[in-house]
């Protein structure tokens, strides 16, 4: 087993180190989530905790960790009043890999002999591992919506539930949840999102010190880990007991009237949802303020659990930026400053441990940017410019007010990742049927089994009430729930669409797609034609986000190269076909049909669209024609595809005029 890095060998990262440190002094928090880029130490951090966190006392021989002072009265291992022997161990850091399946996760239960022989034979799962400790979950944006659903369960009531068939096992399980992500494979579900008490960005320093002193420890550590270690062993020594004496202090820590105030009008200031934030901001602070050795809150602590709990809180939808105004949280907290005068009559020494006098700290280091982050510059027309550009090429127009689209599908029956878009043969679902199980069993359909039972109980010598039961007999059960597709966007940027308002309105329907896409699981692609060529905007990703930020620049102008457009994406579907062969593809053309790039440009898009009729994929023609006059060539295109036309209209949910539900009929995979 190689040494841990050591926590206080992480070079940078103080909002991170500060959020894992005030969850380890006080568990209440409720974790921590880690955004960021790939390559900035955020695993290398998490796991580096689990050494500085206090040992902890439990029940010797008990599977899931019970505390001998208070032992879980359900415990599958109990009971255990009154206590025996208990022993002392480390704090465990337990990872959930994204792959794992419902059983590594909550458990396992032998259905075969609970149905033979009544006996509960249950096999732990790593919520009990995880219980009074860490569970870590990397890259825990793309954890699959099963296994989301039953951690968000677990966090909840701090119990994990297996049931199969009415066989039930309860047992505990409070953890501190931590995750790490990197925001370009796609965003957590707001569920989850919410679940987690701080949240910090991180980015890898463009100071060139920094970067080499990184560097160095790095390849220090790699010649020599436990010399490494011992060199910071005191460091970390000092940390661990700064941490239990931050845990004894944190009942005494005083969390006045005042700076609740300052706690309530922040969260409302900044219209969060719910009053979890509420709670998590005072934990925080109260957390902050026993790390500093101090028993009284102030209002620098507030303003740092702010900056800590709020930014992922105030997200309204995928394309917000995470982040706050400190500015106005500044005025918000200097407007409630001073409350806390008249519930105490003592002043905090201004010169005392946090300093300040309770006024709001200058730079806390928090997290940055606010809502308009990473959007280009307006002009004086109020649109985005971009700077260069080549002839004929018009600025970015912004995308109109997306709305809710109609339901577009894949015929028939997949078996690609869970998600909601189209029909799937899934482990989750309504059951259709049944079969052998083809490994272990994991739904067991109890009808089937029994029925395949039930012919062979005389041959068995069967002579009590229990059915005599073999593996052959044992029958999965076989569901049907929705999967996720991926979207393959292709926009037609060309001079004929570069109208501003029909762009807008264009631009605005993709939005809206792809806001249906995120909340139905699927990875998106982008890609554009104009002038001359085409190009993949956006490879498949996860991350809807990213690719309405490149929707939101996209420049239009020049000829329309239709062929060009349609070759390239399909060039796309093949490669995407090989990394993930059982995810099915849509693909959605957002065009007015027209064809004018290119020799023979009409002949050789007919041709290039046909390749996606010969190879099954499902497609969609988003129409943008407009005007008095109708050439209908999308529709002819639609027709070219095997796929469906549909107007920008008709796109709408609520319209009357679209009776497209589904991507239906004429595609020959599905026939």
């Amino acid at each position: 087993m190689s040494t841990p890095f050591p926590f206080t060998a992480v070079v940078g990262q103080d909002d991170l180190r500060l959020a894992l440190l005030l969850n380890a002094v006080s568990p209440a928090v409720g974790g921590v989530l880690v955004r960021g880029e790939k390559g900035t130490a955020k695993s290398t951090a998490v796991r580096a905790l689990s050494a500085l966190l206090p040992a902890v006392d439990v029940v010797a021989g008990c599977r899931f960790s019970c505390d001998p002072a208070a032992p879980d009265p359900a415990c599958p291992d109990g009971p255990h009043n009154p206590p025996g022997a208990f022993e002392s161990r480390p704090a465990r850091m337990v990872e959930l890999p994204v792959g794992a399946s419902e059983d590594r996760l909550v458990g396992a239960l032998d259905i075969e002999r609970a149905l033979a022989e009544g006996v509960k034979a249950f096999e732990p799962g790593l919520l009990a591992d995880a219980h009074r400790g860490i569970l870590y979950v990397d890259e825990v944006n793309l954890l699959h919506d099963h296994l989301v659903d039953l951690l968000l369960d677990a966090a909840a009531m701090g119990a994990s539930y297996v049931e199969r068939e009415g066989v039930s096992v309860r047992h505990a399980a409070r953890f501190l949840l931590v995750g790490t992500m990197n925001p370009e494979e796609g965003e957590l579900r707001p569920q989850l999102l919410d679940r987690f008490g701080l949240t910090v960005e991180v980015a890898a320093s463009r100071e060139p010190d920094q970067r080499v002193e990184v560097v160095r420890r790095r390849l220090a550590y790699d010649d020599d880990p436990a010399g490494f270690a011992a060199r910071w062993a005191g460091e970390e020594a000092a940390v661990r007991q700064r941490i239990v004496a931050a845990r004894e202090l944190l009942p005494s820590v005083r969390l006045g009237d005042g700076a609740l105030r300052q706690i309530a009008a922040t969260c409302a200031a900044f219209e969060v949802d719910g009053m979890r934030a509420d709670i998590v901001m005072a934990r925080t602070a109260t957390a902050l303020a026993a790390w500093a050795g101090r028993t009284e809150v102030l209002a620098e602590d507030v303003r740092q659990a702010a900056l800590l709990a709020l930014p992922h809180r105030r997200r309204r939808n995928p394309f917000d930026a995470p982040g706050l105004d400190e500015d106005k949280l500044d005025q918000t907290l200097e407007e409630f400053s001073g409350e806390d005068e008249n519930d105490s009559g003592d002043d905090p020494d201004p010169d005392g441990p946090g300093g300040g006098g309770g006024q709001p700290a200058p730079d806390d280091g928090g997290p940055q940017g606010g809502d308009t982050a990473g959007r280009p510059e307006a002009g004086a027309d109020g649109e985005p410019q971009t700077p260069g550009g080549t002839p004929g090429e018009q600025a970015p127009v912004r995308a109109a007010e997306p709305f809710r689209t109609r339901v577009l599908s894949v015929p028939g029956i997949g078996e690609g990742a869970a998600g909601r878009r189209s029909r799937a043969r899934t482990e989750h679902g309504r059951t259709t049927g049944a079969r052998r199980p083809r490994g272990g069993l994991t739904k067991l359909h109890l009808a089937a089994t029994v029925q395949a039972a039930a012919p062979h109980q005389r041959a068995r010598g069967r002579s009590g009430p229990g059915l005599v039961i073999r593996r052959d007999d044992l029958r999965q059960a076989a569901r049907e729930g929705r999967e996720g597709n991926l979207v393959l966007f292709v926009v037609d940027a060309s001079g004929s669409m570069a109208a501003r308002q029909r762009m807008s309105a264009v631009k605005g329907a993709v939005l809206s797609l792809l806001l249906d896409a995120y909340q139905r699981r699927d990875k998106v692609g982008l890609v554009t034609f104009r002038g001359a060529a085409a190009e993949v905007a956006l490879p498949p990703t996860s991350s809807v986000d990213a690719a309405a930020a490149r929707l939101e620049s996209l420049p239009t102008g020049g000829r329309t190269p239709l062929a060009a457009g349609l070759l390239r994406a399909h060039d796309v579907l093949r490669v995407e076909r090989l990394r993930d062969p059982a995810r099915r593809a849509l693909v959605v053309v957002v065009t007015d049909g027209r064809a004018t790039g290119g020799p023979e440009p009409v002949a050789l898009a007919g041709r290039a669209a046909r390749l996606f009729a010969a190879d099954g994929v499902a497609s969609v023609v988003v129409d943008c024609e407009s005007g008095p006059v109708r050439l209908g060539l999308a529709g002819q295109l639609a027709g070219e595809l095997g796929g469906t036309a549909v107007t920008l209209d008709e796109l709408r949910a609520d319209s009357i005029a679209g009776l497209v539900k589904d991507v239906q009929g004429r595609s020959r995979r599905a026939a």
